[in-house]
């Protein structure tokens, strides 16, 4: 046999299901977990990294347990070595020692060769003296350690591409010719968290000593989609309970609020753990493609970054009681492959589609965006357009000399609405504009820059309940919507004020008065 095989057959043999309604009885590996034990044993040229991605529930635990066997006693076992399981809490520690303790303490056959010591959370191979312990991030225990073998359990938990504990355990392994690092994991939330990181180096690199199997749902299915299911859940039907996933769709359908934990505990997507203003399912209902604005009553909103960054102009116009989404965005061109990479996001295609527009030079400057503005209103029936309040100073000048006169600009009848980005006023901002998202009375047409700021807003809400888009949690741009919010927050202002009544039209007011 193969060292992959002998392993397969050791577990299969020696190991016992540690608990649930099979407790005692042979664990049968399945399929994947087989293909995944051949490919990190049996690659032609030594495995240093293996990374193994799927959904909770999928037996991540005791596969981990049975692989520790595996090195402590079984066909991997090296005399005076050590081999540790990490994992980012004591208590997510604790699993991996209890479930590989009771393997040991189900069969007589391992409770023979293996000395249990539960205050240390440590194992002890009698036949080569190995020494396995479960170690976590809290306990700090991870310096002074030489593993050959380290298996990490819930990666994706690390916040950011760096982490001191997996580090020490990395540099630990340093003293072995062949060490072997195992991950075993959800996806963690974005791309730039540190197991995203291992997974796209895996498949970019094209390293052959780093084995990676990810499972994981399409990034666009539906959340009840079953071959999504499947996809992210390879022991579905198995010891995976259908029903523990059917519950916990019907929920996510029902509150927007679950669905993130949805997306990423059952589908093992990439999705951030900080609630979103809107989740990607409601986004999504509403890419209707936009109506023309014709004629019809234009409201606006422009979000003016730094000179460098994204600026982006969104007008809504009401066409057969749905909001029609017409969205403009502006990046100077000079530098725009750097922050393409610098944001993750390929501005330089959206640019070469026309989804995104470039000035020239290295700025975004305000006499272009004050003379664009005029321009629109020439051929548009602008209403209103809102602005961030601290830009207002500096954009204001140039909207003069682009030749906007003076009773735009101030006044009752002005066209120009400065508007704070505080709980004051984004928060019946963003009550409006998730109004219109749920009723699906919003068309944004998937526009691609809008598409990526919706994904990105996280919002933040103070003591009395009112809420913000906060640019320092979001993962990335988020101008859009925030100029989206602003704009439906004019619109509905506006069409308010257009069709309130004045109490001394109703007659039956005029005579109570009289």
């Amino acid at each position: 046999m193969t060292r992959g095989q002998k392993n397969i057959a050791f577990i299969e043999a020696y190991c016992r299901v540690p608990e649930g309604k099979l407790v005692g009885k042979p664990l049968k590996l399945l399929k994947f977990q087989k293909k995944f034990i051949i490919d990190v044993y049996d690659n032609k040229v030594p495995t240093s990294r293996a990374y193994l991605s799927i959904a909770r529930k999928n037996g991540k635990t005791v596969l981990i347990a049975a692989l520790v066997l595996c090195h402590v006693v079984g066909p991997e076992a090296r005399q005076n070595s050590q081999v540790i399981s990490g994992a980012r809490s004591r208590d997510q520690a604790s699993l991996v020692f209890k479930a590989a303790e009771k393997m040991v303490r189900l069969n007589p056959d391992l409770e023979g060769i293996i000395k249990i010591t539960p205050s240390h959370k440590q194992l002890t191979g009698l036949l080569m003296n190995v020494e396995y312990r479960a170690i976590s991030a809290e306990a700090g225990t991870a310096h002074g350690l030489s593993p050959v073998v380290a298996i990490l359990d819930e990666v994706g938990q690390v916040k950011g591409p760096l982490d001191a504990f997996i580090e020490a355990i990395e540099t630990a392994q340093g003293a072995h010719d062949d060490p072997l690092l195992i991950a075993i994991s959800t996806q963690a939330p974005t791309d730039a968290d540190l197991f995203s990181v291992w997974l796209a180096d895996a498949e970019s690199s094209g390293d052959p000593t780093i084995v990676s199997h990810v499972y994981a749902a399409p990034e666009d299915c539906k959340l009840d989609d079953r071959k999504a299911w499947a996809a992210a859940n390879p022991a579905l039907g198995k010891f995976r309970s259908k029903v523990d996933l059917e519950n916990f769709c019907r929920r996510a359908m029902r509150q927007p609020s679950a669905e993130n934990s949805f997306r990423w505990l059952y589908l093992n997507q990439m999705v951030e753990s900080e609630t979103p203003f809107v989740s990607r399912s409601v986004w999504q209902r509403c890419g209707t493609a936009p109506a023309p604005i014709a004629d019809n009553e234009v409201y606006g909103a422009l979000d003016l970054s730094s000179v460098n960054d994204l600026t982006a102009k969104i007008y809504v116009s009401k066409a057969n009681d749905v909001w029609n989404v017409h969205p403009t965005f502006w990046l100077p061109a000079a530098g725009l492959r750097e922050k393409s990479i610098a944001d993750r996001v390929p501005y330089d295609i959206w640019a070469k589609q026309g989804d995104l527009l470039t000035t020239p030079g290295k700025t975004v400057d305000y006499e272009f965006v004050a003379h664009n503005l005029y321009e629109d209103f020439q051929r548009m029936n602008i209403v209103k357009v809102a602005f961030d309040r601290w830009n207002w100073k500096h954009l204001k000048p140039w909207l003069a000399r682009a030749g906007f006169e003076d009773e735009q600009l101030d006044g009752d009848h002005a066209v120009f609405e400065p508007m704070g980005q505080g709980y004051q006023s984004m928060s019946p901002a963003l009550r409006e504009l998730e109004s219109v998202l749920l009723d699906q009375n919003l068309a944004h047409g998937d526009h691609p820059v809008l598409s990526m700021c919706a994904a990105n807003a996280i919002v933040t809400t103070d003591p009395a309940g009112n809420r913000k888009l906060d640019k320092a949690k979001a993962r990335g741009r988020i101008d859009g919507l925030v100029a989206l919010a602003m704009a439906m927050s004019v619109a509905a202002t506006s069409e308010l004020m257009q069709t309130a009544v004045s109490p001394w039209d109703d007659p039956e007011f005029k005579m109570v008065a009289a």
